[in-house]
C-alpha cells in the first residue's frame, strides 16, 4: 500500500489521504511552511508563493496560459469597465476592515450626523421602490416543479437500469447525475422564484413577450421561423451555473447565449443549454471589469438582453458600464451592423458592503447629495447590517419608517448623552462608536442597512435615466425569500 501522509484530520478522524512530498511524512498541503516571506501571485491572487521563488513560479503557474490566452482575445481590455478615480490614482480598494475601522474612528457626533443623513437622504429620494413579486405564466413548468418531477423520474430510471443491467451502469449512471444536477435538483424553491420574478418583472415591462402558446409539456416548441417577439441574444453576467438562463430558455423563445462567469464551476446547466434545437450557446471566462462587450464577435450587430442575478458589489456598476458605455454603442462606427445593442437589462444587486468608490457608476449624484468618499465607504459597511437580522418577516416593507423614528429619537438622545461624557471623561472615541453600533437593536441596523443599499441602488437607478433608458428600481422579491432582493430593470426608449 502506497504511503500517505501523516496529518490527523479531526473532523474525518483519519488521516489525510494524499501521498507525501519525497522523504517529508506529510502532503504538499500538510507540509510546514517555510519562514520566509510568502506574498500573493500577481498573476492570480487566490494561491502565495514564496517571494524567493516567485520568478520560477511565475513561469509554472497554472492560471499564466489562461491569463496569456485570455489577453490575446479581442474582447479583453484591461479595466476597461473598472471607472476610476477622480481625485487620487492608485489608491487601493477598501476592505471590510478597513471600513469598519473607519467607521469605528468616528466621533460620536459624527456617527450620529451620517446616520441622521442616511435617514433624509433615503426619505427624499427612495420613496416609490414598490414591491414587484411577479411569477409569470411561461415559468409554470418550474414553480410548479414539473421540471422537477421530470428529472427525477429519469434518475429513477437510470437507477432501476444500473440495478438489472450492470454492465451498462456506468455511462448511464453518469448521465443521469448529471440530468438531476444541471436542472438544479434537489429543488430549491427561492431560488426558482427569484429566477421567476427577474423574468416576471422583464416582462411586465415589455423586454419580454411570453410565448405560453409554444409552451408544450414542459419545452417549447421548435419553429425555425423568425418571430418578431423573439429575443435574438442573452448575456448574463456573473452567470455562475447558468441557472437563470435555463430558466429563460426553458420559458421563452431565445436563439443565442453568452455567459460571461470569471470562475469555473461544476454541474453548469451549459450541457442542458446546448442540447437545446436552434440555440446557441457560448460562455467567457473572464471578469467583467476587462471585457469589452463590443469587440465579441458573435454578438455583431445583435440586439441583446443583459440578466445577471446577484451581481456582488462593484460587479453592478461593471456589467452597467460594460453594456452601456462608449464602447459599446459606438454611434460613430461606419456601419452599427458592428456593434452590439441593448434592448433590455435586469439586475438583481448583491452584497453592497463590496462595493468601491472608484468603480462606482454614479459618483456625481452621490456628490451632489453630499455624500463623498468617506461617507461613501461607511455606508457600504452599514450595508451588511440588512443581512444580520431575522428575515423572517419583511423588514423591508412600508411600515418600518415610522419605527425606525420612534426609536432613532432614543438613540440620538443616548449618543449625545454619551458625547458629552465622552468629553468630560476622554475616553477612547473606537471604543465608544464600537459599543454605541453593539447596543443597537438588531432590527434598527438591518432598516439602516437597507436604506444604505437603497441608496447607492437608487443613484444607478437615475444613472440609466441619464442615459436615457426607461428604468425601474423594484423589490422583486420578498426579503423573507431573500433580502438582497433590489432589482434594476431597464429598457430602450422608444
Amino acid at each position: 500500500m502506497a504511503a500517505r501522509c501523516n496529518f490527523w484530520l479531526p473532523k474525518k478522524k483519519r488521516f489525510c489521504a494524499n501521498v507525501p512530498l519525497g522523504d517529508s511524512q506529510f502532503c504538499g498541503n500538510h507540509t510546514q511552511r517555510s519562514d520566509g516571506q510568502w506574498i500573493p501571485c500577481p498573476i492570480h491572487p487566490s494561491h502565495s508563493v514564496l517571494e524567493e521563488n516567485l520568478q520560477s513560479h511565475l513561469k509554472r503557474c497554472p492560471f499564466f496560459k489562461q491569463a496569456q490566452s485570455l489577453s490575446l482575445q479581442p474582447f479583453y481590455q484591461e479595466g476597461i469597465n473598472a471607472g476610476k478615480e477622480e481625485e487620487e490614482e492608485g489608491v487601493q480598494n477598501f476592505s471590510s476592515e478597513m471600513k469598519r475601522n473607519a467607521v469605528r474612528a468616528m466621533t460620536l457626533f459624527e456617527f450620529s450626523q451620517l446616520i441622521n443623513k442616511i435617514k433624509s437622504v433615503h426619505a427624499s429620494i427612495c420613496n416609490d421602490i414598490r414591491d414587484s413579486f411577479k411569477i409569470p405564466q411561461a415559468c409554470d413548468i418550474w414553480t410548479n416543479r414539473q421540471v422537477d418531477r421530470c428529472s427525477i423520474i429519469v434518475l429513477f430510471c437510470m437507477c432501476y437500469v444500473h440495478i438489472m443491467f450492470p454492465l451498462v451502469n456506468s455511462h448511464l449512471i453518469f448521465q443521469s447525475r448529471f440530468v438531476f444536477s444541471c436542472r438544479g435538483l434537489p429543488f430549491q424553491q427561492k431560488h426558482v422564484m427569484q429566477q421567476a420574478s427577474i423574468l416576471g418583472n422583464l416582462e411586465e415591462f415589455g423586454v419580454l413577450k411570453s410565448c405560453e402558446d409554444n409552451v408544450v409539456s414542459g419545452s417549447v416548441k421548435s419553429d425555425t421561423s423568425v418571430d418578431k417577439d423573439d429575443v435574438p441574444a442573452v448575456v448574463e453576467f456573473g452567470a455562475g451555473r447558468g441557472y437563470l438562463t435555463q430558466v429563460l430558455a426553458d420559458c421563452y423563445r431565445i436563439k443565442k447565449i453568452l455567459l460571461v462567469e470569471r470562475k469555473s464551476y461544476k454541474l453548469k446547466a451549459d450541457r442542458s443549454l446546448r442540447q437545446k434545437e436552434n440555440v446557441t450557446l457560448e460562455r467567457l471566462r473572464i471578469d467583467i471589469e476587462d471585457l469589452k462587450l463590443n469587440a465579441v464577435e458573435s454578438l455583431q450587430g445583435v440586439p441583446y438582453l443583459a440578466t445577471g442575478k446577484h451581481l456582488c458589489g462593484p460587479a453592478t456598476d461593471m456589467t452597467l458600464r460594460c453594456c452601456i458605455s462608449k464602447q459599446c454603442n459606438q454611434h460613430n462606427d461606419a456601419s452599427s451592423e458592428s456593434t452590439c445593442h441593448l434592448i433590455g437589462l435586469a439586475i438583481a444587486t448583491c452584497c453592497h458592503h463590496l462595493c468601491q468608490w472608484k468603480h462606482y457608476i454614479n459618483k456625481r449624484y452621490m456628490l451632489d447629495l453630499g455624500i463623498g468618499k468617506d461617507d461613501f465607504n461607511a455606508i457600504t459597511w452599514f450595508t451588511s447590517w440588512a443581512v444580520d437580522a431575522d428575515h423572517g418577516s419583511d423588514l423591508c416593507g412600508t411600515g418600518w419608517s415610522s419605527d425606525l423614528q420612534i426609536r432613532y429619537i432614543f438613540l440620538s438622545v443616548e449618543i449625545i448623552k454619551r458625547e458629552k461624557e465622552h468629553v468630560e471623561s476622554d475616553l477612547n472615541t473606537y471604543d465608544e462608536v464600537k459599543d454605541m453600533v453593539k447596543n443597537m437593536k438588531a432590527v434598527d441596523r438591518a432598516i439602516i442597512g437597507f436604506m444604505c443599499k437603497d441608496i447607492i441602488d437608487f443613484g444607478r437607478f437615475r444613472w440609466l435615466k441619464e442615459h436615457e433608458f426607461e428604468s425601474q428600481l423594484v423589490k422583486y422579491v420578498p426579503s423573507n425569500i431573500s433580502p438582497e432582493n433590489r432589482l434594476l430593470v431597464a429598457r430602450q426608449k422608444c
